[in-house]
């Protein structure tokens, strides 16, 4: 277990706290480009601190502090010029950087009194990557938006997916270090859940390897093999707020002590008959967390099952009160790896994972599981004979809209029902995006 204070500097985030000051020093996704191509200004919420996202009209991100800094007006009700985002109140306009570009009647009554250079906005740069927004909000020099090796991945897929979270983002990253709930939640309850009996195999062994970027684990299961991928090569806890990746990432950004933004990106490689395949538009969609007809919490799917997990434990979980096992070996690890790195910014180092060295950072390779299939492909037929890898399971999160189903059936080269067409190659499916991104009439609207 943890004393209080310990409790306490894991888990607040907020501007000053020793855990807020750590996340910032990473660079954190924060949603979808493709959200704005409907909306250009989003209020968000992001370690404690409200910002407004937004995109202008020359198509460049920024992210400013959400009061005006000339009267407190609400800046997510501004609107967007050719270079940045305008305050609907008096008409002060503010650039990516912070800076005050133009103050429409001091211009105008008092040129020479420059009085825009004397004010600024708390701004944060934001960079786009895969479909990914990412936003860094801590002391600069920034260090460089990792390029993690699924980034490069060509022939599949990509959906971005968020969600918000009524928990603490600390109990998210535990959970990305606990094997041994496999066996529990996503497999005995799921099968209570669906009216069945019977148990999944046990777990006998599980192991923790940490590394650069993280720690690895392992498990192996009644059945399994030393052989097998899940024991032999393992699956990420990536540092310092992600999950995986092998098929996707999931990031657990805090939102502020109580709330979390949880982000997947998620790949799903196309067959290879449908080679070369080029995805134009990244979709972006919110899944749900609670069931409005219940009140209760989603639990049809992984991540779903996760959140009730995390949530159980209440807002921001107590860990005076916790018992920690030996199944928790993974838990320890994290939370001395966190003491380590927030000992090194006390000394003014770096928090490890970092990366700065341009040549690092050019395709950085993870120990992936089912690298075989992700990066090199199946055929259709076999894709769909095994349920680890059929498109037409989405099991890792509720709600995935049915244009999202859509893109994701023709790209597979399925029909609306999700039977394999009798010729699936790209050519014959008019969804298909070519090499010049442009997209013809899907088969669907027509």
């Amino acid at each position: 277990m943890l004393t209080e204070e310990q409790n306490r500097t894991l888990t607040q985030v907020g501007p000053g706290k020793p855990m807020g000051e750590l996340l910032r020093r990473y660079w954190q996704p924060i949603g979808g480009a493709s959200e704005f191509d409907n909306i250009s200004v989003k209020p968000i919420r992001l370690l404690g601190e409200d910002l407004v996202l937004y995109k202008d009209l020359s198509g460049a991100f920024g992210l400013v502090q959400r009061h005006c800094p000339h009267r407190r007006a609400d800046l997510s009700y501004g609107f967007v010029e050719n270079c940045g985002l305008r305050c609907n109140y008096h008409g002060w306009l503010w650039d990516e950087n912070g800076r005050c570009v133009e103050q429409p009647f001091e211009d105008t009554a008092h040129p020479d009194a420059r009085f825009k250079d004397k004010v600024h906005a708390t701004a944060y740069p934001v960079k786009v990557q895969r479909g990914l927004l990412w936003a860094y909000l801590g002391p600069q020099p920034a260090p460089l938006l990792p390029n993690w090796e699924p980034f490069f991945w060509e022939n599949g897929y990509v959906q971005v997916i968020t969600a918000v979270v009524p928990c603490n983002w600390f109990q998210g990253q535990e959970n990305s270090i606990d094997p041994v709930h496999f066996e529990w939640m996503h497999s005995n309850w799921s099968r209570r859940l669906k009216g069945q009996t019977g148990y999944a195999g046990r777990h006998l062994r599980i192991e923790f390897k940490e590394f650069e970027y993280g720690f690895t684990y392992h498990r192996l299961v009644e059945g399994m093999t030393e052989e097998h991928e899940r024991w032999a090569i393992g699956r990420i806890a990536l540092w310092p707020n992600c999950l995986g990746p092998n098929q996707h990432f999931e990031w657990r950004v805090a939102i502020d002590d109580e709330n979390t933004l949880f982000v997947i990106w998620h790949w799903t490689p196309v067959p290879i008959e449908r080679w070369p395949y080029v995805q134009g538009r990244i979709p972006t969609w919110e899944a749900p967390v609670i069931d409005p007809l219940t009140g209760r919490f989603v639990t049809t799917h992984i991540d779903n099952q996760d959140f009730v997990a995390w949530c159980g434990q209440g807002t921001v979980a107590d860990r005076t009160k916790e018992h920690i096992g030996p199944s928790d070996l993974g838990i320890i690890l994290m939370r001395k790896r966190f003491m380590d790195d927030l000992a090194r910014i006390e000394r003014g180092e770096d928090p490890s994972g970092l990366i700065r060295d341009p040549a690092k950072n050019e395709r950085i390779m993870l120990p992936i599981a089912d690298r075989k299939y992700l990066v090199e492909g199946k055929s259709l037929a076999d894709m769909l004979a095994d349920p680890f890898t059929d498109p037409r399971q989405f099991i890792t999160i509720a709600g995935q809209p049915r244009s999202v189903t859509a893109e994701v059936y023709a790209a597979m080269g399925l029909d609306a029902e999700g039977n394999a067409l009798e010729d699936v190659r790209a050519d014959r499916v008019f969804a298909e995006v070519g090499a010049s991104g442009k997209k013809g009439v899907a088969w669907w609207s027509s």
